[in-house]
């Protein structure tokens, strides 16, 4: 595994050794140290992300070590079920613009309901359970609400079962764009203007509202305050187009966030979280740079389903100041939401080379093909190493307050 370089300012570098098999089925929160560890792999789930969580699912279950950790595939139907899934990587794939999600089934998953048994159970058509094995961490990679914004975190320590990623405020503050840059700006952290319209603010005063955003200047960009993969984001140049745009976001999520266009190249850059109390580590920042005669931004349709319009540089082409400025601010980043696990951090490098903020994202896309794992590569560690490490770092975390 190759060496991370290091800003001077911070201890960033990359993930330990990998350890061998027996030292992970050792692990004190496997109750049976004789067995390997099972690992829940949950996915779909509710939101406009269900898809992306599906596609996302494939690539860690490809990759997990088989020989080190049992694995149980358990999805969500878009109406919230919890069922038995294929655990089959290539059934989970976007192909030819084919978007997976997880069917209904007869059998339906139960999560254990005491925090002294970690038995899964399935529940059939006969209404009779039947345990299917313990679990000794879940890897939950749902995307939006209902999953990636604290709800089934909580449900998670309320059943004292240890989960692979960020804890329940880090998750819920990381899904709403306005509490995080209100969190992001109390700490200090660069962020860009911008200006939150709550539930019925713009119906009441759609004046005085649309003032207060043109004095963001022109481009805005309209956002679901907790929305993820770039649903329902708007561009407005013109403020005679604003009505639809905020419209459009509130398909999404009725409180939305509009931010001032930011001239600069988008970088993004990966956080992994420290083994026993170390300080979290950043990768080398990836850019992402858009056909914009294809895309006016960053948008769904470029994110997934047209690759040619969108090229990945990683790492980017930045000075090395730059980058360090920008893996410095990562981990700060993380550290100010309470982030545990893995973040991917996007930032804006501007033309005179200040770095802003613009968001977290505490289950970043985590398909092979994603930045984030991507970036990872670019810093010496491999799609399976960094599975292998997010598992392990949440074997070694205890549930509750920490």
């Amino acid at each position: 595994m190759n060496a991370v370089p290091t800003p001077a300012s911070a201890d960033l570098t990359g993930p330990t050794a990998t350890p061998d098999a027996d030292q992970t089925a050792a692990d004190p929160a496997v109750g049976d140290p004789a067995r390997r560890p099972r690992v829940m792999v949950l996915f779909g789930g509710r939101s406009g992300e269900h898809a992306i969580s599906c596609a996302t699912a494939g690539g860690v279950l490809r990759a997990l070590d088989r020989d080190r950790y049992d694995v149980l595939a358990v999805g969500i139907t878009r109406e919230g079920r919890w069922v038995l899934a294929d655990d089959d990587p290539d059934r989970w794939t976007i192909e030819d613009g084919h978007l997976p999600q997880v069917e209904d089934a007869a059998a339906h998953v139960l999560l254990p309901q005491d925090p002294t048994d970690r038995a899964v159970r399935v529940l059939g058509a006969d209404s009779l359970a039947q345990a299917v094995g313990e679990v000794d961490v879940v890897f939950p990679l749902l995307h939006g609400p209902f999953g990636e914004d604290g709800t089934l975190q909580g449900m998670l320590e309320l059943a004292d079962v240890r989960y692979v990623g960020d804890g329940v405020l880090a998750s819920a503050v990381g899904m709403d764009k306005h509490m995080m840059k209100l969190v992001f700006a109390g700490q200090g952290l660069p962020v860009g203007p911008f200006v939150v319209l709550l539930p019925g603010a713009y119906e009441r005063d759609p004046q005085g509202q649309t003032e207060r955003i043109a004095a963001l200047g022109l481009p805005v960009f309209v956002k679901p305050a907790r929305a993820g993969s770039s649903l329902g984001i708007s561009r407005v140049d013109d403020l005679a187009d604003l009505p639809a745009a905020i419209a459009h976001a509130r398909e999404h999520d009725p409180k939305v966030v509009v931010e001032a266009g930011i001239e600069g190249r988008e970088i993004e850059c990966g956080v992994l979280g420290g083994h026993h109390g170390e300080r979290a580590r950043a990768s080398l920042p990836g850019e992402i740079v858009v056909d914009h005669g294809k895309h006016a931004f960053y948008d769904f349709e470029a994110k997934y389903l047209d690759e040619a319009a969108v090229r990945l540089a990683c790492p980017a082409d930045l000075p090395d100041e730059v980058t360090a400025r920008v893996r410095e601010i990562a981990v700060q980043a993380f550290e100010a939401l309470g982030c545990e696990g893995l973040a991917r951090v996007d930032v804006f490098v501007t033309p005179d080379d200040e770095v802003v903020v613009n968001e977290i994202n505490t289950m970043p896309g985590f398909t092979p093909f994603s930045m984030y794992p991507r970036m990872w590569e670019a810093s010496g560690v491999s799609y399976p190493e960094l599975v292998d490490d997010l598992v392990r770092l949440a074997l070694e975390r205890p549930t509750g307050l920490r």
